[in-house]
């Protein structure tokens, strides 16, 4: 309990355990003094706070006012719908709405948007929050689909804490380039002569390239997930909302390496302490292992998709090359093999010409 210390209106405060020193006048608020008693630093504070120059603050934080845009994201972040999600994809899509709110509504001025009535929230406030993003497409569109998912949470029948979705028709930005470098045969044929078979590097390399998952998924499989000749896992990615479950053919040359290497007990691959890698410490380590064959453009997704290039570029259809990735739509796949599509549909309408040609 607090007590009353031997300076008029000084009480000290063990509630927590911890020590703790505030002036308190009765019918005024109590303000926190800093220091230890009997120090100038202290014995300034307390002067200050008798002739009433010092203003109690209030403790914790500033809770945002209802039917503003923080309001509404503070709410999505108590619902089920926000709690089902992966961790990391927690923290990340809090961390941009929180970038979002704390925006001004005009450049270098005062007021916040996230301060805004939700009335006031239309389409073209999330095009202001868009394209202060503009030279990062992939941030700006970040935005745009984490407004979209608050704002459709909060249209739901039976949470109606907003009328409209005003990042609806917000259309995202296309993305510049092709997106991650795809492994060339030439990187390949690099990585696995720097990197040869019996390492953890080609291990790694192996699981990745010839089953063509994320590095999410790579750091979580081990014996139990063998089958025979096949593996059977749910990706890691969506597994708490929308489960993709697959049982993939594991290629003779994938079987080879797993039986050449060291593993752990219940994950094939594992850190230098002997641990399960996270996603993150893989997709640093495939770096150094990328750095050390000169590969300074490849990474651990672009294999992902040199192997369903290299699926298309062999005749796989669509459907085919899903069966193996995963991805639930063909304009997914499509992203991943359009360059080898080309091409193969290239050679193909050549040799059509070149026939033609024979037969005149």
């Amino acid at each position: 309990m607090p007590k009353k210390f031997a300076k008029k209106y000084i009480i000290e405060d063990r509630t927590d355990g911890v020590l703790r020193f505030y002036f308190r006048k009765r019918g005024q608020p109590k303000i926190r003094l800093h220091g230890i008693p009997g120090t100038d630093e202290f014995n300034e504070q307390y002067y200050r706070a008798l002739k009433g120059v010092i203003e109690s603050k209030p403790a914790g934080p500033v809770l945002a006012k209802r039917g503003t845009l923080r309001w509404l994201c503070e709410q999505y972040f108590g619902s089920a719908e926000y709690k089902m999600l992966d961790a990391r994809t927690r923290k990340v899509r809090r961390s941009i709405l929180e970038s979002c709110w704390a925006e001004p509504t005009k450049p270098d001025g005062n007021k916040m948007i996230g301060d805004m009535p939700l009335s006031s929230v239309t389409s073209k406030v999330i095009r202001v929050l868009r394209d202060r993003k503009a030279e990062k497409p992939e941030a700006a569109n970040s935005r745009v689909k984490a407004l979209r998912q608050v704002f459709g949470w909060g249209v739901l029948d039976g949470v109606e804490l907003a009328m409209v979705n005003p990042a609806k028709d917000v259309p995202y930005f296309k993305p510049r380039g092709q997106g991650f470098h795809s492994w060339t045969e030439a990187e390949v044929a690099r990585f696995e002569e720097r990197h040869p078979i019996g390492t953890k590097a080609r291990l790694a390399f192996g699981l990745l390239f010839y089953l063509a998952q994320r590095r999410s998924d790579i750091v979580l499989f081990g014996k139990q997930h063998r089958r025979g000749d096949a593996l059977y896992f749910t990706q890691f990615k969506g597994r708490n909302r929308n489960p993709v479950t697959l049982e993939i053919p594991i290629p003779r040359e994938l079987v080879q390496i797993i039986d050449a290497t060291p593993s752990g007990d219940m994950t094939f691959l594992v850190n230098d302490l002997g641990r399960p890698f996270t996603a993150n410490g893989f997709g640093n380590k495939m770096r150094e292992w990328c750095d050390q064959a000169g590969l300074p453009e490849c990474t651990s997704h672009g294999l992902r998709k040199a192997r369903a290039a290299r699926m298309a570029d062999r005749g796989a259809t669509g459907h085919q090359i899903m069966a193996i990735t995963g991805h639930q739509t063909l304009k997914e796949v499509d992203r991943y093999t359009r360059a080898a599509n080309q091409r193969r549909l290239a050679k193909t309408a050549t040799a059509i010409m070149e026939k033609q040609t024979d037969d005149d």
